[in-house]
């Protein structure tokens, strides 16, 4: 039978793993007990292990701190605007990053030109994450219960270019092959975005994304062009990830929080 702390461990991963979840689902999938189940979550939620909202649960800013996703985001957020202008100052149109929050896509910082037509999001605003280029980048890079609570749930319909679950699930291994998601008015009819993967020790942290009307932005060569300068900035955002250091080591969070056990 398992002890106490090991129970709480697996619950810890469960919900790293699917970015949110509830009591109930854990509770069927390790098999504990409900009861059992929420006196964990009690004390995972008063200790900040995990947030909670309308009864689904998160990562919280104690886990976040400890799987290094707290430590990234901020890094990003404070670095994101520099990286976003400088891809702007190239390719005219607007730079966006987008980051995953739980089964939602979230525009962490964006970069726009001046220029009287403009697509972009409000900065922390919530997106689905089954339409436009970077919010599917980062969806293909989500844990597989988090894709699967995703296209079983609802999914608007933005525009006749929306993609239904079959064709995203379909196209989860193209995009991670490629690096790349080209959308064509999926969330916004007659724009165009493109969208590329940025990474840190071998995890993708956000998504690069860059967005302009068809008119401007259709043709294969501004395509092309516009992945050239997004790469140069994903993978120089990606060196100073690399070689940004946390104040903490995992070890030392560990044993400030042990006393969860």
């Amino acid at each position: 039978m398992s002890s106490s702390f090991e129970r709480g461990l697996k619950i810890l991963a469960e919900i790293t793993a699917s970015g949110e979840t509830t009591v109930d689902a854990v509770s069927l999938k390790l098999g504990i007990p409900s009861s059992s189940a929420y006196r964990y979550f009690k004390v995972l939620r008063e200790q900040e292990f995990v947030s909670e909202e309308d009864g689904r649960y998160r990562p919280g800013r104690v886990l976040l701190h400890m799987s290094g996703q707290h430590l990234a985001q901020s890094y990003l957020a404070e670095v994101g605007n520099a990286v976003l202008r400088s891809i702007v100052e190239k390719v005219g149109e607007t730079a966006v990053m987008i980051v995953r929050i739980g089964d939602h896509a979230m525009c962490l910082r964006r970069a726009e030109p001046d220029k009287s037509l403009k697509y972009t999001f409000a900065i922390n605003e919530l997106l689905p994450l089954h339409a436009g280029a970077g919010q599917r980048m980062v969806l293909a890079w989500a844990p597989p219960e988090v894709v699967r609570q995703v296209l079983a749930g609802p999914m608007t319909r933005f525009t006749p270019n929306t993609l239904g679950p079959e064709q995203i699930l379909s196209s989860i291994p193209q995009i991670r092959s490629s690096g790349v998601v080209l959308s064509r008015g999926e969330l916004d009819e007659g724009s165009v975005s493109v969208a590329i993967p940025v990474f840190s020790r071998g995890e993708v942290v956000c998504s690069l994304n860059v967005a302009g009307p068809e008119g401007r932005c259709g043709s294969k060569l501004w395509i092309a062009s516009t992945l050239k300068v997004m790469r140069d900035a994903a993978a120089n955002l990606t060196d100073l990830l690399q070689a940004s250091t946390p104040n903490k080591s995992t070890r030392e969070t560990l044993d400030d929080y042990s006393s969860i056990a």
